[in-house]
């Protein structure tokens, strides 16, 4: 199948969806678009046992695509770009220690808790996993995903200095995150001579080098922008930015996502933007940004409804997937805790944050993308189940309820 097929066929399904989720179901685009494909893809399963066609039409389909390339190469530069050129740069800018520690120190911290806690939990399901698997999985289901955070926070109505919270984190530690998956996943596969050295340089490289590269391509992005007024080419320069500032990023295995985060806050700071945009582009820019963002969420979201095709469905991989929702939560709610008590003699936060952002703290195609890449030796297909079914509850339930939670917990 082609590519322009697959794209049609994503676009069409994601239109389709949308078009049902506005007109009948009126959910956050996000969940409606995920609840109504597994809807789908569960109404297919069920026509299989009287013809399979359009099941088998179905996997050939999905397994046609690459997740992992789609959205961890090509689409998340996009959507965190768009992202991060709507965030309050100033807020961020006054909640930038905490935010920092919480996309470090708390990544770092909820990886090594959950990957205790996956160990024994599989061990008392009678499942032997290797604990550097279970470390694996910590790392790749730590992170925050800033796609599913951004697309639901926006309609919740959460006070301004906590959203700048949870969406500044989300839109950095999935950086951190990767590097951490990709140092234990070295050592997973028998590279076990990986020193602290070693770990110190990748870190450096990718998100030190990721977050300057960001900065250095969003201040020459704005410095053209502030040399010209004409507003069709000024949006053509903030694409060449994500798609030249990706390339150049993966060129230098430098972390793409945390450069196209940098180089969305420079050039979306609002000082900037009265500096370097006529009122009419910067109406052209927010527009066309906006459209990006809904088009890949839509496609986004539709793709990880479809990928439950794809699953083992094994008894024990289910029970472990459902067992692992309170355990990941627990991990969340701690890991955030000594960050929390630091910064809030310093900072005025909103009454029960750790509450809130453990709730908040949605898991989404970030998680399904890292799951992807493991080898069957890491027990991928069990691993694959788990993380589906933790980001399932995360965007539907967690998603859901989450303007309930944000109402009686952020009290003053």
């Amino acid at each position: 199948m082609s590519i322009f097929s697959v794209i049609t066929i994503l676009v069409v399904f994601a239109a389709a969806f949308g078009y049902i989720n506005v007109r009948f179901l009126k959910m956050p685009n996000t969940i409606g678009l995920m609840s109504i494909t597994i809807t789908f893809t569960l109404l297919v399963i069920g026509i299989s046992f009287f013809d399979n066609t359009l099941l088998e039409k179905e996997k050939q389909f999905i397994s046609s695509i690459d997740f992992e390339t789609v959205l961890l190469d090509v689409m998340l530069s996009f959507l965190l770009f768009a992202g991060a050129l709507h965030t309050n740069f100033q807020q961020l800018k006054v909640q930038r220690k905490p935010i920092l520690t919480f996309a470090t120190f708390g990544t770092i911290t909820s990886t090594l808790l959950v990957g205790v806690l996956t160990y024994f939990l599989l061990r008392g399901i009678n499942l032997e996993v290797d604990f550097i698997y279970c470390l694996l999985f910590g790392a790749l289901i730590s992170p925050t995903d800033p796609i599913a955070v951004l697309g639901i926070l926006k309609q919740v109505g959460a006070p301004k200095k906590l959203e700048t919270k949870i969406v500044g984190e989300s839109l950095f530690n999935d950086g951190v995150g990767v590097v951490i998956f990709l140092t234990i996943f070295q050592i997973a596969k028998g590279g076990g001579g990986i020193s602290i050295i070693h770990i110190g340089e990748l870190f450096l490289v990718e998100v030190i080098g990721g977050i300057a590269l960001g900065l250095i391509l969003g201040w020459i992005t704005f410095r053209l922008l502030k040399s010209i007024d004409d507003y069709d080419i000024e949006v053509i320069l903030t694409i060449a930015l994500v798609m030249g500032g990706t390339v150049i990023a993966q060129k230098f295995h430098l972390s793409a996502p945390l450069a196209m985060v940098t180089a969305g806050l420079v050039v979306g700071n609002d000082t900037n933007r009265e500096a370097s945009m006529s009122g009419i582009t910067e109406q052209y820019v927010d527009k066309f940004w906006e459209l990006v963002d809904i088009l890949l969420n839509t496609i986004l979201f539709v793709l990880i409804g479809m990928e439950m095709l794809i699953l083992t469905f094994d008894g024990k991989y289910i029970l472990a997937g459902v067992l692992a929702i309170p355990l990941l939560l627990f991990a969340r709610y701690l890991s955030l805790m000594l960050p929390i008590k630091i910064f809030s003699k310093k900072l005025d936060f909103v009454p029960n944050t750790n509450i809130i952002m453990t709730w908040g703290g949605l898991r989404g195609g970030i998680s399904i993308a890292l799951a992807l890449s493991l080898t069957q030796e890491m027990h991928r297909d069990l691993f694959l189940v788990i993380t589906y079914i933790v980001v399932v509850f995360s965007i539907i339930v967690q998603g859901l309820t989450l303007g309930k939670v944000v109402k009686k917990f952020a009290k003053e």
